[in-house]
């Protein structure tokens, strides 16, 4: 084994989609010998899981006979755990191979190469780390590691039990110390090493990097937290895998204007050599490379943005149990593995953040024994001051309620009826009906909202208005036909225009002899006028007032001059209209970027927090100014407190729209609003309807748009279904919005990124056109 060794080795470091940060079980690989790198893939849809390789222009196979579930990469050296973990194989470029071990009863199941040792843990209850030098097993200390990797001249990992601090050894041992010192105070999830440096999640979800720093390597740019589930570290630089749309960022040596390129390339998976760094893409499964080493190579012969002509390689480990895939399979796993095992779906880094210790209850305090008589003395002396102090609280809640104390009534800022003493004892109010459970609602609900995120909120009135039906009724021309502008959760929208000037938009509960349709009509007046009257953001239409006599419902809002998404989308009174405006990338990304605000608000911000149930372009309205406001609260509902929670209802929504989990399991939570957010980002990439027909797409047949777009998306050929009404694409925006769009509407809500998330990846893909087309400049150091 001697000759598989060079002191000055690559370092590699790759992170599986399988295992998350500081991971092994990977399927692409690299090594660098001389000046020539070889890079090696396990390639997919085979009956045996063989390894193909790519050499200074050449295709070669390595072991066609043998079939491997895991490889690494050193200098001049590679390699490979068999399928089953049973064995280890290694092997130079003279492809003579070298059994390092063998177990039928101790499977390997991680596997790491430094410059100047291989290390591996075993897959067992307690995994220990076994570790081999050109000759002597190392170190000799019978470790147990739940996560390991691979330095120049070192190795760290994290112990199993160990809350804090790593443990790194070698022969480079002065710096090993000295990042094991840095690091001795620090919570890992997870750690991955480079040349003299070594990058690590910590149990809050930031990247933290220590070591040397000549060339900026340990330099983190700012990011959010659990932004990053990959991280591959060369000798000078690091490069880390964005969880959300799948895109690298790199600093250091390695990286600069020459990375750029990657900005929207949504990658599985990465691994670092020297000075470059490989990805396996997305789209296809091919391999590509990057960085100022792979240029240099071969004279520039290797060039940025090439794909190397590997079969396609496999995204992950192929297993034999579905048992063995705590956090589910990955999509179209049956055909990469070709029938013979699955992929497992990457585990969210949260999952691996330690439990919150339980708090224990102090000891109660000890029984005091009474007499029977003192019991009941105290019992009656309790009872009676009870009474009486909820008495007088009541008695000063109702003073200060009324005013009376200070000889004046006091006027309230959230909607509140008149209410006189025959209505507080239920008989009929002056207009002939009875006070609805609206009013309750509104004491109960109506409150100002306690912080925004995004932007100044729309100025918001002193308090709601309440009109008269004639009022509201002159306004619209007698709610004439010509005035009708929509239609919303319980009945049809006007336009109409108040005394003193102002337009408004007036919702009207549909009139109903049926109970159940009067029933729903009042609920969804509820719900609309108990959420609007505390709700006040930039993105939310706002309020002015309401009308409720008799049988009659009616909202008054802002009017949204022009009009709903939708109708610029796929009516045909916009094609003349505004098709300037609506018509180009730019616009169409801040129109989402805008509703995307204002349901984060809905979710993070407001008090509950909400979940709005009926996302959909028709929801959508934009000012006279073309700012996005999201509407119509008719079947929203107050939303768990933490994403993680839900509640069971009743499914409702839009067909098209409604999130498939939520319809097929009636279970609620803050992600079905993101799948309908998703559609409508797909509704404003290709212009198309949430359900539609063609008879170019399935032969006329009704498709909905995620069944169309999402195979297309991921297949790389986003401009088959672009809108041909806009101008070219910023391409880099554009794929940004349509990676994003694939994400919001994945079947399973877990997997679907949270609001945050999407504000922040809108908001970077509209950085990316700001400066013209095609730029890329901005956005990308976040």
């Amino acid at each position: 084994m001697t000759s598989l060794f060079l002191t000055g080795a690559i370092l590699l470091s790759i992170i599986s989609p399988a295992t998350s940060l500081g991971g092994s079980a990977t399927t692409v690989s690299v090594t660098y010998g001389g000046n020539t790198p070889t890079v090696c893939g396990i390639v997919a849809g085979q009956p045996s899981q063989r390894i193909q390789c790519w050499r200074n222009g050449q295709l070669f196979p390595v072991f066609s006979n043998v079939s491997f579930e895991s490889i690494s990469g050193g200098r001049d050296v590679f390699c490979g755990i068999r399928s089953g973990g049973s064995t280890l194989l290694c092997w130079n470029q003279t492809l003579i191979p070298r059994r390092l071990y063998y177990n039928q009863t101790v499977t390997l199941r991680h596997l790491t190469i430094g410059s100047t040792q291989i290390c591996a843990i075993t897959n067992n209850q307690n995994p220990n780390l076994i570790c081999w030098r050109p000759s002597d097993p190392f170190p000799s200390q019978n470790y147990t590691f739940r996560s390991v990797s691979g330095g120049l001249g070192f190795t760290c990992g994290i112990r199993q039990n160990d809350t804090v601090g790593i443990i790194c050894f070698g022969d480079n041992l002065s710096l090993a110390r000295a990042i094991q010192g840095q690091f001795s105070n620090i919570s890992l999830l997870s750690i991955v090493s480079g040349g003299s440096h070594v990058c690590g999640v910590n149990v809050t979800g930031y990247v933290i990097c220590e070591g040397n720093n000549d060339y900026g390597q340990i330099n983190v740019p700012n990011h959010i937290p659990f932004e990053f589930n990959a991280l591959a570290l060369g000798a000078n630089h690091t490069c880390a895998l964005r969880r959300l749309n799948n895109t690298v960022v790199c600093w250091g040596g390695g990286g600069g204007g020459i990375d750029n390129y990657t900005a929207s390339l949504s990658l599985e998976t990465i691994v670092a050599g020297l000075d470059f760094t490989c990805g396996l893409t997305s789209r296809n499964f091919s391999v590509v490379c990057w960085g100022n080493g792979w240029i240099q190579n071969g004279s520039g012969s290797n060039p940025v943005g090439f794909e190397l002509p590997l079969s396609m390689i496999l995204p992950g480990p192929c297993v034999r149990s579905e048992s063995e895939c705590s956090c589910g399979i990955y999509p179209q796993s049956d055909m990469l593995c070709f029938g013979y095992g699955s992929i497992c779906r990457p585990c969210d880094l949260t999952n691996l953040v330690p439990p919150v210790p339980e708090l224990v209850p102090p000891p109660s305090p000890p029984r005091v024994v009474r007499s029977r008589r003192l019991t009941r003395g105290l019992l009656a002396f309790a009872i009676v001051g009870s009474v009486g102090a909820v008495a007088a609280i009541c008695t000063v809640v109702y003073c200060l309620w009324t005013g009376v104390c200070f000889g004046k009534k006091k006027i309230h800022n959230s909607v509140q009826p008149t209410v006189n003493g025959s209505n507080r004892n239920g008989s009929p109010n002056k207009n002939g009906s009875p006070v609805s459970r609206s009013a309750t609602i509104r004491r109960q609900l109506s409150r100002g909202f306690r912080r925004q995120r995004s932007g100044p909120s729309s100025k918001q009135a002193d308090k709601e208005e309440e009109f008269t039906y004639a009022d509201l009724a002159l306004a619209t021309d007698n709610f004439s036909p010509e005035n009708k502008i929509g239609a919303g959760s319980f009945g049809i929208v006007y336009r109409g225009k108040l005394l003193d000037g102002r337009e408004v938009a007036i919702k009207r509960g549909e009139i109903s002899d049926k109970n159940k349709k009067l029933q729903e009509k009042e609920s969804a007046f509820d719900s609309e006028l108990a959420f609007l009257s505390r709700l006040n953001h930039k993105h939310l239409v706002r309020l002015v007032g309401y009308c409720q006599e008799r049988d009659e419902r009616l909202l008054v809002y802002d009017y949204m001059k022009n009009g709903a998404l939708f109708d610029h989308l796929h009516n045909e009174i916009n094609t003349e209209k505004s098709s300037s405006l609506i018509n180009s990338w730019k616009m169409r990304i801040k129109i989402a970027l805008d509703a995307a605000r204002g349901i984060e608000y809905l979710h993070n911000y407001a008090v509950p927090p909400i979940i709005h149930r009926d996302i959909k372009s028709s929801n959508i309205l934009l000012d006279a100014n073309w700012v996005a406001r999201v509407s119509d609260f008719g079947l929203s509902l107050m939303g768990p407190v933490s994403d993680r929670e839900y509640r069971h209802t009743k499914a409702v929504g839009t067909v098209g729209y409604i999130d498939p989990e939520y319809y097929g399991l009636n279970v609620l939570t803050a992600k079905s609003d993101v799948y309908g957010l998703g559609v409508v980002l797909l509704e404003l990439l290709t212009g198309r309807r949430a359900i539609f027909k063609s008879e170019e797409v399935n032969g006329g047949a009704p498709i909905s748009l995620v069944d169309y777009a999402v195979p297309i998306i991921m297949a790389g050929d986003l401009g088959k279904i672009l809108d041909k009404r806009v101008g070219a694409p910023e391409v880099e925006a554009v794929e940004l919005m349509a990676y994003m769009a694939l994400h919001c509407v994945n079947v399973e809500g877990n997997y679907r990124p949270t609001m945050s998330d999407i504000v922040a990846n809108l908001e970077r893909a509209l950085g990316l056109i700001s400066d013209g087309y095609g730029s890329v400049s901005s956005g990308l150091s976040d």
